[in-house]
């Protein structure tokens, strides 16, 4: 079996270069998800010798219709890089990505230490402030197809993220609609609900999955909390602008 090392520079330099590559589980059936986290941290340490710095986490598979769709019953996280945000309002290169979509979310900062079996209250006291997000989500695997042990090498897909203006902690964010646009016209329409019923309960499960691997959440992380609708494939010459009841709009351009 090929190391774990040597598969995570596979998915670094697959990521850095924006190549596709096929399915680690392709020559690797026996690859298990622990496996897989071991070489999301291994790759993502490579990021941080080049001079990336941490940024926080993100949660993915946080939609019960995602969850049944892959057959699994836990989320999955990936690990959220300062390289990995993104200027609200300028550009998005396409050619930096394989496959970019792109997610309505909401952050979370964190302002004190958090980790292991957390209630919900104990999470929110742990949150410094919220924001309305997107993060850019781009497998690297060809055609877009992988299994579970493929995309948390993969860093869950996460590839990039924009977070708007931070709100008070208290700010509920429940249930609020969200309006995805591209260049004027709706392309998604719903409900941060969509985000495991209430996106906190994304932030209990980032306290809990992320201390399996001996982390915590640490004051001035940010935790992606996972889409809140279906991802939106993205095209040079897009505008996207998505709007959160109550939070405001995120927008960006893509340019080839």
């Amino acid at each position: 079996m090929t190391s774990l090392a040597g598969l995570a520079q596979i998915v670094d330099e697959a990521a850095r270069t924006a190549a596709e590559i096929p399915q680690l589980t392709d020559s690797l059936p026996e690859l298990t998800v622990d496996d897989a986290y071991a070489i999301q941290a291994l790759s993502v340490a490579r990021r941080r010798l080049r001079g990336e710095r941490r940024a926080g986490y993100k949660m993915g598979l946080t939609s019960r219709a995602k969850m049944q769709q892959v057959g699994v019953s836990e989320v999955v996280w990936g690990r959220l890089t300062d390289a990995m945000r993104l200027t609200e309002g300028g550009d998005l290169i396409r050619a930096r990505y394989v496959h970019p979509r792109v997610e309505p979310e909401i952050a979370y900062l964190i302002g004190k230490p958090l980790e292991g079996e957390v209630s919900a209250a104990e999470a929110l006291l742990a949150v410094e402030a919220i924001a309305p997000a997107l993060e850019i989500i781009d497998s690297r695997y060809r055609d877009f197809k992988f299994s579970l042990p493929d995309v948390v090498a993969d860093n869950s897909s996460s590839s990039g993220f924009y977070v708007g203006s931070w709100a008070k902690p208290s700010t509920e964010v429940g249930n609020l609609g969200i309006l995805m646009e591209v260049n004027g016209r709706p392309v998604q329409i719903g409900s941060t609900a969509a985000i495991l019923g209430h996106p906190v309960r994304s932030l209990v499960a980032a306290a809990r999955l992320v201390a399996r691997a001996g982390e915590r959440l640490e004051p001035g992380d940010i935790v992606l909390a996972g889409g809140a609708t279906a991802a939106h494939p993205l095209t040079p010459g897009e505008y996207l602008q998505t709007s959160f009841q109550s939070l405001g709009t995120l927008s960006f351009h893509v340019v080839a």
